[in-house]
């Protein structure tokens, strides 16, 4: 008797790639193409980041800090295609682009049990299929049976001139100088951290952008996908 095919895996898209290699750009510029949902996982990491500090807990010692993020609860909620998220139940999608929010996040995204709490989530959301997700560890260790893989480079100058752009249109004129010192130290702390460093994932697809448009990556990627 014929065995039944095993179902077809729901269909993702992971963008894994440094900081500032315009992974969310890219990603909600897809799912929009596809009519797909988007997931920000940095944004997690940021809300987890966001409620610490609000809390004064940044600089706790390990243990202190992960009792505290062990009460809060973190969710994804989907309006209009897009994944906002809710911090004990209440939207802090706004609030959470501050560009001290994303060092801290980097921080301590290093923290096995913030991983944790986190990875479940991820899941969840990527797991249901028509997601486009990005971050630091999508396609290695959150999707790793994603439809398509896509590792996004950029040099780092361009790098850090658009992060220069991006904090210059919310006020903030921090030195090009800095921020190339900060991506590299980014850099460095995402790819040799002991829980899900930043890696390419062996069957990922490298796409340097450095030179493209959001629509040529666009069309980039849309052209690999799977039909």
């Amino acid at each position: 008797m014929k065995q039944p095919e095993p179902p077809h895996p729901a269909q993702s898209i992971a963008i894994d790639g440094p900081s500032a290699s315009g992974k969310s750009s890219l990603a909600r510029a897809v799912a929009q193409s596809l009519g797909w949902v988007h997931a920000d996982t940095g944004s997690l990491y940021r809300a987890v980041a966001y409620a610490l500090d609000r809390d004064n807990l940044l600089n706790a010692e390990e243990h202190e800090l992960c009792n505290h993020v062990q009460t809060r609860t973190i969710q994804y909620a989907i309006h209009n295609g897009f994944t906002h998220v809710l911090l004990d139940g209440e939207d802090v999608t706004d609030r959470l682009r501050q560009e001290e929010i994303g060092r801290s996040a980097s921080r301590i995204s290093q923290i096995p049990c913030v991983r944790e709490k986190l990875f479940r989530v991820q899941r969840e959301i990527g797991c249901q299929g028509k997601v486009v997700m990005d971050g630091r560890d999508i396609g290695t260790v959150i999707l790793p049976e994603a439809t398509l893989k896509i590792f996004l480079v950029a040099s780092p100058e361009v790098r850090a001139d658009r992060r220069y752009l991006e904090l210059l249109q919310k006020g903030s004129g921090r030195p090009r100088a800095e921020i190339l010192a900060d991506l590299a130290e980014r850099d460095e702390r995402d790819r040799n951290r002991p829980l899900a460093p930043l890696r390419q994932a062996p069957d990922a697809l490298i796409l340097d952008n450095s030179k493209m448009t959001i629509e040529e990556s666009v069309q980039w990627i849309l052209k690999k996908l799977p039909h």
